[in-house]
């Protein structure tokens, strides 16, 4: 058994392909497996990492703010569009599948409708309420849309055929040893607080987590010596991070207690060890904070269709598993209140926990292994 799998962009759609992946081959150990993806993506490295073949192939998508770079950047585009079709077919018959699944980004448009074209199976998963284009787009040709939640359907192509089966999460973070993940990471007993704000970084939020670490390192601080940070800044936070860090007067240099990195690739060492998860609300970041089952502030994206990660955080606060600060409020001052007044109260973290494994569809994995294996049973 041969599966393709086509994604990339954003740890949203790299991370449940691989949980996918993940659960096939433990199942099937025999199958194989290839993932297709930018080269220049974080799929060429996350794919690797994961231990699963990678091909490169490059498919971008469009810039909407105008700028020189930007018109640049979509004239090549056009350029990589108009070829995909023939590069994808390549792509495919090199490797002969017999199932191609997408999970979102650039690339899986063009593989999978050139797949279906081909008359190979083809799946796809959304994992938001309000689904991509390229979801909407693919919803027209592909076997199936495997859905994480049941809102996203009234947006599909009419005649789909659809199932809402969940997130996938990966089974590290769902099974992570907490006191394992705590000792590797060198936490100790301290308060751990886990933050990023995605692969490419939110300068809202790599601001206001200079604030908090400023706050909790200052000597003298009730808390100095006491929170163990790890904060993950993003593609574009990198360079100027440190400086924020240092014009707040933050003590972070040769601190022990303060991780600070581009991205966090040990995602399941992280969340089992964290008491504190601040970050945004994408659909698989909120899947893998209920299945490791951590209290969290949510500071959803503004700049996302429909503003769907301020409808995917309410459905914790609504549970109360989660605060939610939207990002037209955020302030250093705003999170450092936050954050003491939930570090301070032990019993309100420990609930926002629990209710947050409470939402958790851990099944997910099994459910979506098997529609996958009825697709391919199914006759053309």
């Amino acid at each position: 058994m041969k599966i393709l799998f086509a994604c990339g962009g954003t740890g949203g759609h790299i991370n449940p392909a691989i949980a996918i992946a993940s659960t096939l081959k433990a199942k099937q150990p025999d199958a194989q497996i290839l993932f297709a993806g930018n080269p220049k993506g974080m799929e060429a490295k996350l794919v690797p990492q994961a231990g699963f073949d990678f091909a490169p192939i490059t498919i971008k998508g469009f810039q909407r703010k105008l700028s020189w770079f930007n018109i640049k950047y979509n004239i090549s585009s056009v350029f990589y569009l108009t070829t995909a079709s023939a590069r994808s077919k390549r792509l495919i018959e090199k490797f002969g599948p017999d199932l191609v699944v997408g999970t979102g980004g650039y690339v899986s448009g063009p593989i999978l409708r050139k797949a279906a074209q081909m008359g190979i199976k083809t799946v796809s998963h959304e994992s938001n309420a309000f689904p991509g284009v390229t979801t909407k787009l693919l919803s027209k040709y592909v076997d199936e849309i495997l859905l994480a939640v049941p809102e996203a359907k009234k947006y599909l192509h009419q005649g789909c055929k659809e199932v809402v089966v969940g997130n996938p999460v990966r089974e590290s973070i769902v099974y992570a040893d907490r006191q394992k993940a705590r000792e590797k990471l060198k936490v100790g007993d301290k308060i751990c607080i886990v933050s990023f704000g995605g692969s490419q970084g939110a300068h809202r939020l790599n601001q206001a987590m200079a604030d908090l670490m400023a706050w909790h390192t200052k000597p003298g601080s009730d808390f100095a010596g006491k929170i163990h940070h790890i904060h993950a800044t993003g593609k574009y936070g990198v360079e100027d991070f440190p400086q924020m860090l240092t014009e707040r007067g933050a003590q972070f240099q040769n601190n022990p207690n303060v991780d600070i990195r581009e991205y966090i690739n040990d995602m399941d060492d992280c969340l089992a060890a964290a008491d504190l998860v601040i970050c945004r609300a994408g659909a698989s970041t909120l899947s893998e904070l209920e299945a490791a089952g951590r209290a969290s502030i949510l500071i959803p994206s503004p700049n996302v269709a429909e503003n769907h990660q301020y409808h995917n955080g309410m459905v914790l606060v609504k549970n109360e598993a989660a605060v939610l600060i939207e990002e037209k409020d955020l302030t250093g001052e705003t999170l450092c209140k936050t954050v003491e007044e939930l570090v301070r109260d032990p019993n309100r973290l420990r609930t926002l926990s629990q209710n947050a494994q409470k939402l958790a569809r851990i099944d997910a994995n099994e459910r979506i292994y098997e529609e996958l294996m009825r697709v391919l049973r199914q006759k053309k």
